[in-house]
């Protein structure tokens, strides 16, 4: 066979087994019980041929890494000089990713490991077909069948994968999926304990060993007989002819049919490409997949914790202040990853946050703060729209996150100058998109010039160097006349957990994210210490608060402790300090602040003013699936497929973060319908666009 044919053979064979691996799905997955639907003989015709056809779509995508595995076939670049300045690069990157503090170290997680056995397996394979040019072509085999196990395995772990979604699920990836892999110890601890996993595994093992070596027989000789480069030339130019078809045509045949029957739509569809849209479109459907309760039902429930609801499509109610509004300036400041168990009030004894320490005593101090999630984009949602979350991503990172009703609206339409500032690159996370298309003007790294940035680090410029900048911000501002409301966002508590040599004592640390922390207290210091300087320092009012915790691993979906933040409100002149010891949400602390200034507005937050004496002590806590609601000692986890669970704990003192749970057995139903009304309520305010300003 011709050198030319032989290229696109592994294609044939790997396409076919793709095809059949979906063939045999669609077929299980139909006559699986949890598929309540009989079907057409036309809804068959198209299930199986316009699957058939997506999956040919997606898989002539995907077979671009076997494009560029073949492209780089080559005997010349083992020749000298070349081949020892090639083995020498790849050398260096091994060494540098190993043992170096690399962009890869930065972003933390398995994406460091996953980069050194990249490069570990290109480095032996490249030094064996350098140094043993007589075992070339032997060693060339056993990297193509290591390169064709790995295919074989993902397209088969795939298909296995997609059953026990449907199984769980009875629907393809959605953002649940994506969830998974955020939470890998959590979902492999509940696969361990759901499923036979050592036969499963053993004959996925067996499975992929037997396909690999039927089509590594059949293909073999395309290492054996390497293409040379003008015909790899002609040859990459016929597949990149497919993929660009491929990728024009993917937009237009995965569009949905218009059917009455969903799992019809479920069943033409490729799963690969819904785990793809779960990442852009990052929302589950709460009445889909979660309890739900009739309107009436929720409407009542909800007027519990908001008197003045009248029962309508939104929360719309009027906000009276108690006596003349002050128009302050306001300084938020959100704080990355800071647990209230860094802080000695919570029996911290390394001493990371003297300063917030003793401005806690200063202030209204929110002893009993949860956070609302554990990624940053879910605090800025609850701290800026004051809503519970919801299941899926936070607004912050939707699509529709624009014009919605927001702490700076309110703000704005108290003639107050409007901005949020944060060192990193604003388009990271989608703040940018989010903030920007809430009015907010925004300063990040890129409004820094040279000489402003000490210190910097894949995240953004140094918290010390962002506090001189918003100084210079706020004087601006204050010189124009307006009072000013400043977001500020902290970047430097963030793994790597880098800064400036020499500002910090670090002596007594030897953990990196205590060292971070005790630098985020420093800076945050430097910049009280620079702002006591300035005119407008004693007519302005500071918020400090966590935008959630440094760790949300524990014993249970969402355990109590990892959840736990800090979060104070503190004036140089005109508010008494207070400790609050009952219990709050993140999404409070703004229009609590909002209370003490006395605004009067018209308010759709969920968030209250918790100062007052109607208040019902009730928070929120959630994952992207699992959504939490804790209420007079007692979580309810609301989960998809309308699964319910409820834990008893006891009511430690406040500055005891141990929270041991209990299971309760029969579940406190009122408690249950309070959670099911605020999600509910929620998820519809977001999707009927009841949140809009």
């Amino acid at each position: 066979m011709s050198t030319n044919s032989s290229f696109f053979v592994p294609y044939k064979y790997l396409l076919s087994f793709y095809l059949v691996l979906n063939i045999v799905l669609r077929i299980i997955l139909i006559n699986h019980p949890i598929t309540t639907s009989s079907f057409s003989v036309l809804e068959l015709l198209s299930i199986f041929a316009l699957g058939i056809l997506r999956d040919a779509v997606i898989f002539s995508l995907g077979y671009i890494v076997f494009w560029l595995y073949f492209i780089f076939l080559s005997n010349n670049k083992y020749s000298k000089p070349y081949g020892y300045i090639i083995f020498a690069i790849i050398l260096g990157l091994w060494g540098w990713v190993t043992f170096g503090k690399t962009i890869f170290n930065e972003y933390g997680g398995v994406i460091p490991e996953i980069a050194i056995t990249f490069l570990s397996i290109k480095m032996v394979f490249f030094g064996l077909c350098l140094f043993f040019p007589n075992q070339r072509l032997k060693i060339r085999k056993i990297n193509y069948a290591f390169v064709l196990f790995l295919f074989t395995l993902v397209l088969l772990q795939n298909t296995i994968s997609e059953f026990f979604f449907w199984n769980e699920f009875g629907v393809r990836y959605n953002f649940i999926a994506v969830d998974y892999l955020i939470y890998t110890n959590e979902v492999i601890g509940n696969i361990i304990e759901s499923y036979p996993v050592v036969p499963l595994f053993i004959g996925i093992g067996i499975t992929t060993l037997l396909v690999t070596y039927f089509i590594y027989k059949k293909t073999v000789y395309v290492v054996e007989n390497i293409v040379p480069l003008g015909n790899k030339v002609l040859l990459s130019v016929c597949y990149f002819f497919i993929f660009g078809f491929s990728l024009a045509l993917v937009n237009k045949i995965m569009t949905p049919l218009n059917t009455n029957n969903i799992f019809t739509e479920e069943l033409e569809s490729n799963g690969m490409f819904k785990f793809y849209q779960a990442f852009n479109n990052s929302v589950i459907d709460y009445l889909k997949f979660y309890n739900t309760l009739p309107q009436e039902e929720v409407a009542t429930n909800l007027k519990t914790f908001y008197p003045s609801y009248m029962g309508g499509e939104s929360l719309l109610r009027t906000i009276q202040g108690d006596t003349v509004i002050s128009k302050k300036n306001v300084v938020l400041i959100s704080i990355e990853s800071l647990s209230a168990d860094f802080m000695g009030y919570y029996g911290n004894d390394k001493k990371l946050t003297p300063f917030l320490d003793s401005l806690a005593i200063k202030s209204v101090f929110f002893a009993n703060t949860y956070a609302t999630g554990n990624r940053t984009v879910r605090g800025l949602e609850a701290i800026t729209m004051c809503i519970p979350p919801s299941p899926g991503e936070s607004v912050v990172k939707r699509k529709d996150n624009k014009g919605k009703f927001t702490t700076g609206s309110v703000f704005a339409k108290n003639g107050y100058a409007v901005k949020y500032l944060y060192g990193g690159d604003a388009y990271f996370d989608n703040m940018q998109d989010f903030f920007g298309g809430n009015k907010y003007d925004i300063i990040d790294k890129s409004d820094f010039t040279p000489n402003e940035i000490t210190f910097q680090n894949i995240w953004g410029v140094a918290d010390g160097d962002m506090a001189k900048k918003a100084i210079e911000v706020m004087d601006k501002e204050y010189q124009s006349g307006k009072p000013f409301f400043n977001h500020i966002m902290t970047v430097s508590n963030h793994r790597p957990f880098t800064y400036p040599d020499g500002v910090i004592d670090i002596s007594d640390l030897s953990n990196d994210r205590d060292k971070g922390v005790r630098y985020t207290d420093y800076s945050i210091k430097k910049f009280f210490e620079l702002a006591q300087k300035q005119p407008w320092y004693n007519n302005t009012i500071f918020v400090i608060l966590a935008d959630h915790c440094a760790s949300s691993a524990g014993k249970t979906e969402l355990p109590l402790d990892k959840y736990r933040i800090p979060a104070m409100i503190y004036a140089p002149e005109g508010l008494p300090p207070q400790k609050v010891d009952k219990m709050i949400s993140q999404i409070d602390v703004m229009p609590t602040l909002l209370g003490i200034l006395n605004f009067n507005y018209e308010s759709k937050f969920f968030g209250v003013n918790v100062l007052k004496k109607d208040y019902v002590p009730r928070a929120f806590i959630a994952t992207y699936q699992d959504l939490g609601y804790i209420r007079d000692n007692t979580l309810t986890i609301l989960s998809p497929n309308q699964k319910i669970k409820q834990y008893s704990f006891k009511d430690n003192k406040i500055d005891v973060l141990v929270t041991p749970l209990d299971e309760i057995k029969q579940p406190k139903q009122k408690y249950v319908n309070e959670a099911i009304s605020f999600y509910q309520f929620t998820a519809t305010q977001l999707q009927n666009k009841q949140y809009n300003k």
